[in-house]
């Protein structure tokens, strides 16, 4: 790895992230086009860079939300959204770690990248125009959680298809956002221990390591404030016309 490497997959992965345009699959693009032999960890480290602008930015409902468990109150809103991010995050886990080495092998598969950029972008053409005003249920947080396990594909949105799963349940735009960021951070923190090991640290570098959980956290940061506005003013479609062009792209480029 050089520091230009570091460098651009930070900004990718930072902006990548949360626009529901897949941060996996355009990490795969960039890694297989320009041959870049990048370690497994380092993409996780970025994520964990990302998470950490969510723990910034929603600093106050997290607080909430741990009062609330601590004082085992369940029935205010924030203790019945500590309930649902750890039922959702249930199915997360299990399809997750049975499907794990199947979806890492589509890292490598620009066509099946492709292919997933396509089914994202007309998910997310057809999920907005059905947000309504219902409250989050725990069926609803199973049925998110089994979305966003699904979404380790390289090329399927983990943000777009969890917070168009929520609007396609009818729950309100903003709830569903909110839901969809918290429930990040429980799966991408797993993932980061799961993988973690002495050998990945070296596999990486320290100073890169470092670097690109700091980078990806600052480019992360103003990446979810542009989102929430997005979905604010009902232009979360505005994404499925840019995932068809970059899975069109990406197919043509493998088959020609």
């Amino acid at each position: 790895m050089d520091w230009l490497t570091v460098v651009i997959l930070s900004i990718v992965q930072g902006i990548t992230e949360w626009l529901p345009v897949s941060s996996s699959g355009h990490l795969a693009i960039i890694q297989t086009i320009f041959n870049l032999n990048v370690p497994v960890f380092f993409d996780i480290l970025l994520h964990l860079g990302s998470i950490a602008a969510v723990v910034f930015i929603f600093r106050e409902d997290i607080i909430k939300i741990i009062t609330a468990v601590l004082r085992f109150d369940f029935k205010s809103e924030e203790g019945k959204l500590a309930l649902f991010i750890i039922a959702a995050s249930i199915p997360t886990a299990i399809i997750g770690f049975a499907f794990k080495s199947l979806f890492e092998s589509f890292f490598t598969n620009l066509l099946a990248v492709g292919i997933a950029l396509l089914v994202t972008g007309t998910f997310l053409f057809i999920c907005e125009r059905f947000s309504k005003n219902k409250e989050l249920k725990l069926k609803d947080a199973l049925i998110i959680g089994a979305v966003q396990g699904i979404a380790i594909i390289p090329g399927i949105s983990r943000s777009g298809s969890t917070i168009g799963t929520g609007l396609l349940l009818g729950i309100d735009k903003e709830k569903a956002a909110r839901f969809s960021f918290l429930l990040a951070i429980p799966a991408i923190v797993g993932a980061t221990i799961f993988d973690f090991s002495a050998a990945a640290i070296s596999s990486v570098g320290l100073q890169f390591a470092i670097a690109g959980i700091v980078l990806s956290a600052l480019v992360s940061f103003f990446a979810i404030k542009w989102l929430l506005d997005i979905i604010k003013k009902q232009r979360f479609h505005w994404f499925a016309v840019y995932c068809w062009l970059i899975g069109l792209a990406v197919i043509v480029y493998t088959l020609v």
